[in-house]
């Protein structure tokens, strides 16, 4: 698996197992590379690490073994190109709402004539990147098979909580309405031959994605680990 491109794995059959960061530290963040991992996501989105960190943490998590993603700020090929040219090996969009935005967005990550993105990236990958598109919304759902069809998106990953405000319902993947639009999604990639993840931060939850099909296992949130960890620590102290 070592000599294996991250895009190539997509394009496998195993499954991935990942872990997110939104502590832009290298120590944290190597501890959480050198657990076993097979990727690592920096959420330059909602985390605290900005494009200045991107250098210092990707290569503290390819030393560690997994290879490291970018979920990038916006669809924007600007944040796209330079999560790319500092050392991710792929990114995850978020804010794709339909094909035509999915085909920008591919477009993005790769150097003519494939794509437009410029070269000169100290840090990129030789290998060529992956793209996975974020579905987080009813027009991106109302998209998804013709989104699947445009060549470079590599896969799906899904994020939970803006879909279900977006359809207004639980953030529970047992609610009906939310199961329903997973199980869409999920039919949708497995026709497609593409992978799919839903995002989680525990082991359960991504257990129970991963008996459904996701082959995008995200299992830990470093603050919620630490967090958990902490409180379960504590608890057994008092008792």
């Amino acid at each position: 698996m070592a000599n294996t491109s991250p895009r190539a794995l997509l394009r496998g059959e195993q499954t991935l197992y990942g872990g997110w960061i939104t502590v832009p530290d290298v120590i944290s963040a190597g501890a959480m590379a050198s657990s076993g991992l097979d990727y690592v996501v920096i959420d330059l989105q909602h985390g605290g690490a900005t494009e200045r960190d991107l250098p210092a943490l990707t290569t503290t998590i390819k030393n560690a073994g997994p290879f490291p993603v970018g979920r990038v700020r916006y669809a924007h090929p600007a944040d796209i190109c330079r999560a790319l040219d500092l050392g991710c090996a792929g990114v995850i969009v978020p804010n794709v709402e339909s094909a035509e935005q999915a085909a920008s967005v591919v477009g993005a990550c790769h150097h003519p004539p494939a794509g437009y993105r410029s070269a000169g990236g100290v840090l990129a990958s030789a290998d060529g990147p992956f793209c996975v598109v974020m579905v987080e919304s009813k027009a991106a759902m109302a998209d998804l098979d013709a989104t699947l069809a445009v060549d470079g998106v590599d896969g799906i990953y899904v994020g939970p909580r803006d879909l279900s405000y977006s359809l207004g319902c639980e953030l529970n993947p047992n609610d009906p309405v939310l199961r329903a639009a997973l199980e869409r999604i999920w039919a949708a990639c497995a026709a497609a031959g593409k992978p799919v993840g839903v995002h989680s931060a525990d082991g359960a939850t991504a257990r129970l994605y991963r008996e459904n099909g996701c082959r995008l296992v995200n299992v830990v949130s470093d603050v919620l680990a630490v967090a958990r960890g902490t409180a379960a620590e504590l608890a057994t102290a008092r008792g």
